[in-house]
């Protein structure tokens, strides 16, 4: 079992009104301020996708502000899974799926 200082990593899918909004651009800014891992990219059906990994608690605090988003998005939805983590350190932005 992980303790909570251990890295984890999830792969979240965000669904609303996150597209055109900024959205990506702030899930970027506020793992990259949470030291997480990872990468965000847009996907053509309109959600956002995101793997992040990093200690559990800076995880649960991403899934909590993703649930927000920025102020212009309307977030439906927040979904997640385990995943295995990146590989790359760092956090970066994708292109569209």
């Amino acid at each position: 079992m992980k303790t909570p200082s251990e890295a984890s990593a999830r792969l979240l899918r965000i669904r609303g009104l996150v597209q055109g909004v900024g959205y990506r651009n702030a899930l970027h800014l506020e793992a990259t301020r949470l030291g997480l891992s990872g990468w965000v990219r847009n996907r053509s059906d309109g959600s956002v996708e995101a793997l992040v990994a990093g200690p559990a608690p800076a995880l649960d605090e991403l899934i909590a502000w993703a649930r927000r988003g920025p102020p212009a998005a309307r977030v439906g939805e927040v979904s997640w899974e385990a995943a295995p983590a990146p590989v790359e350190a760092g956090f970066r932005r994708e292109e569209t799926l």
